[in-house]
């Protein structure tokens, strides 16, 4: 079996079959790593402890500042993570990757306050060699969506400008390319509506998306497109193509008692009716000295829900 042949395989066995029961249960449950804990074998626990067959990657779980990406780990630190992962009986559902987090060549990004001569040259010339990299970047990705047989990565839509939709034909190009990259390796690519990018929120994100191949969706936040002036649910996520939704990020603050929190039991039910196939990915997002706490107040709400669900 060839490495695409083997990570359609992976796409099927991860992801329900349109045929199979729209309920969304525990059991499509995920968590980013280094939101819920400070070591990987911390996350482990946490996934234990609530039942969880799945996890997402990002940064490897830590307490210090300066953290790695698992997509930078080389082969055998990505054999060896899997191993610990696979020993544990978790999964790896979904790789929330950094690429395209930055302005795209040419573009002005918007700014609050002007920028000082120095700084915008060396700030050009660093997106510059990012946007030179793009696509080896997007290799390292791939490499570690094969280690981890996980099928799905993130991708971003290039800092905002001050008309994003302008760019839009643009961005829709560079994607393009990579999704070809990606699409021959079995890998799919999800974009995640930000609101520091140019489709910050869903309704932009759904204009986007299209422009975009078939193995290109959507990796929706549901608070992400707020701070932008959108109401979350239902006008964002009524604006979505709903068979580009392919996994949800939760964050904390949209389930416990802050201004930000969400009708979820009216989302749950939004996503069941509209067939949502992928996994409810936790992203705390409450920093400081009490993210893992929070991290876990959020996920029994999370199983909570679910548990009165349907």
């Amino acid at each position: 079996m060839n490495r695409r042949s083997f990570l359609a395989a992976t796409i099927a066995a991860a992801l329900p079959a349109p045929s199979a029961p729209r309920r969304i249960d525990s059991s499509r449950v995920s968590a980013i790593t280094d939101e819920v804990a400070h070591s990987p074998a911390e996350a482990i626990e946490f996934a234990h402890k609530y039942g969880m067959k799945w996890l997402s990657l990002r940064d490897i779980p830590s307490t210090e500042a300066k953290k790695t990406s698992y997509h930078l780990l080389e082969p055998p630190m990505l054999r060896q993570a899997k191993a610990e992962f696979k020993d544990a009986g978790i999964g790896i559902s979904f790789l929330d990757t950094p690429f395209l987090k930055f302005t795209l060549p040419g573009a002005e990004p918007k700014r609050s306050r002007p920028e000082e001569p120095a700084a915008r040259e060396t700030r050009l010339a660093r997106e510059k060699a990012q946007f030179d990299n793009r696509l080896a970047d997007l290799r390292l990705g791939i490499r570690a969506c094969h280690a981890f047989d996980c099928p799905q990565l993130r991708i971003f839509t290039f800092n905002r400008v001050a008309e994003p939709e302008s760019l839009f034909p643009r961005i829709a190009e560079v994607i393009d390319e990579l999704s070809a990259v990606a699409e021959k390796e079995g890998v799919r690519m999800l974009i995640e509506n930000e609101a520091s990018q140019n489709a910050g929120t869903s309704a932009e994100t759904a204009k986007l998306i299209k422009l975009l191949p078939r193995n290109v969706g959507i990796n929706w936040d549901s608070l992400n497109g707020l701070a932008l002036g959108e109401k979350p649910y239902p006008d964002g996520y009524e604006s979505l193509p709903k068979d580009r939704n392919w996994n949800v990020h939760v964050k904390g603050k949209s389930l416990l008692d802050y201004p930000e929190h969400q009708d979820w039991p009216a989302i749950l039910s939004a996503l069941e009716r509209d067939a949502f196939a992928g996994r409810l990915e936790l992203e705390t997002h409450i920093f400081g000295d009490q993210q893992v706490a929070a991290s876990h107040a959020s996920m029994k709400e999370i199983m909570r829900l679910l548990t009165n669900n349907g």
